[in-house]
């Protein structure tokens, strides 16, 4: 097809996850249940951390802007993907490609960064606990949640008009959504430059990111060799389990994805990779937070039995 008649068209064609219909039922039932937890989880981390006054710590404020960062790009491509299972033919308005590019980009560079806020907190809260509410007033949480916020939203900005000013020689996407990669192997003319682009900002996003990682966490560790009773240690290692196993899964994966060998390199192994942190992740995050963390626990406790409460009293009224 012509650049002409993709202009008519004003839309892509998705491949997809699989070509193979009888696979199509299980994964939409799979996935369903996958990205109906996701948004139930994160939604409850979400309230729970505003409704309880006791999680309105800088931990927590962190762990809520998490869930909505998983809950933004996983619903900027999850209802299109488990829509796409029940139609013959998976398209996508050229519009609505821009717009699913752009959010899921905005929401996964501000996770990375916050993932790493949360590490530096971590660091304070072990390392200088008597200047803890100082150094990490509301404040500074506030500035080192809305800095990745507008930095990915001009990241994004970028690399949409980069792409999306160009030619398109093909209308079919070799993928389940609107990727920058997929995109790209679409596009007429040299690519050298956005795939230059993309490639600084990516490296620059993940070296840095996880260098404040590796930093707090290695600081983390010597005050944790330092310290002479073992339930101080103890203490110190549980603040930062939920943590440490959500930044190796998101890491890895994104390492994975990204970083991985040409030779290796295919458009299947992004799929099977790109569900994992698009829906699997975002599922994990408030379970590993919730399973492993006794104050969450203990909110969760504290919200049913405060709703139980205010049913009974309902109820009450109206009989």
């Amino acid at each position: 097809m012509d650049k002409y008649n993709l202009k008519v068209l004003n839309e892509f064609i998705l491949v997809g996850i699989t070509d193979r219909p009888e696979l199509k039922a299980p994964l939409l039932g799979i996935l369903l249940i996958v990205y109906m937890v996701c948004v139930v989880g994160n939604l409850g981390l979400i309230i729970l951390t505003k409704m309880d006054s006791r999680l309105h710590t800088p931990m927590y404020f962190f762990l809520r802007h998490l869930s909505f960062t998983d809950l933004g790009y996983s619903t900027a491509i999850g209802p299109k993907l488990l829509a796409n299972f029940i139609v013959d033919q998976p398209t996508i308005s050229y519009n609505w490609c821009a717009m699913q590019l752009s959010v899921f980009s905005i929401f996964i560079s501000s996770e990375i960064f916050i993932l790493s806020a949360m590490a530096y907190d971590r660091y304070v809260a072990i390392c200088n606990p008597l200047l803890y509410t100082v150094i990490m007033s509301s404040k500074v949480c506030q500035v080192l949640v809305v800095i990745p916020y507008l930095y990915s939203l001009f990241l994004s900005l970028l690399t949409i008009i980069k792409i999306f000013i160009a030619s398109f020689c093909g209308h079919v996407i070799r993928h389940f959504y609107c990727g920058s990669l997929p995109l790209i192997s679409l596009i007429c003319s040299n690519t050298h430059e956005i795939k230059l682009i993309i490639l600084i900002f990516l490296a620059f996003n993940l070296v840095l990111s996880l260098l404040i990682v590796l930093v707090s966490y290695m600081l983390i560790l010597i005050a944790i060799i330092r310290m002479n009773s073992p339930e101080g240690r103890h203490k110190a290692f549980s603040t930062c389990g939920s943590h440490l196993i959500v930044v190796v899964v998101s890491y890895g994966t994104l390492f994975f994805t990204y970083v991985h060998p040409k030779s290796s390199h295919s458009f299947d192994t992004d799929k099977i990779a790109s569900v994992f942190y698009i829906l699997v992740i975002p599922m994990l995050d408030p379970i590993i937070y919730s399973l492993r963390n006794k104050e969450v626990k203990n909110a969760v406790h504290r919200t049913w039995r405060l709703c139980l409460n205010i049913l009974l009293k309902m109820n009450c009224k109206i009989r």
